[in-house]
């Protein structure tokens, strides 16, 4: 019945500071739908932003800014993400750790967005079975 995701919204207080934290850190690409919204590209995939004080409709019955937890897959070794963070002076909260992804083990690094989300950075720790 389903095949995917197609959006993911968070809910932000401040759209100007998440813009540049998800693009200018995380790499994300920017696309502007209207002053309220906004989506950040990830792959086919849109992090679209809310305004917390947007009345957008329909939406979460309780939208909070930091109450998301999301694992993203990272291209790149986590040694290289972790001194790209350290370079941005964005602090890790933990990791590299073995966790359980998906589609198998993984390892990770943890921190947090402006508004205090739990993003989780991570990589295969072996290939994936199809």
């Amino acid at each position: 019945m389903l095949s995917g995701l197609d959006h993911l919204v968070i809910t932000v207080t401040d759209i100007s500071r998440a813009v540049d934290f998800y693009t200018r850190v995380l790499g994300l690409e920017v696309r502007y739908r209207d002053r309220e919204r906004v989506d950040l590209m990830l792959g086919d995939i849109a992090l679209r932003l809310h305004w917390t004080a947007t009345d957008i409709e329909p939406r979460a019955a309780t939208p909070t800014p930091g109450s998301l937890d999301l694992c993203l897959r990272s291209l790149l070794p986590l040694d290289e993400v972790a001194r790209h963070l350290e370079a941005l002076d964005v602090a890790v909260e933990l990791g590299p750790v073995e966790r359980q992804g998906a589609t198998g083990p993984i390892e990770s690094l943890y921190l947090r967005d402006p508004d205090g989300n739990l993003l989780e950075i991570s990589r295969p720790t072996r290939p994936s079975v199809s």
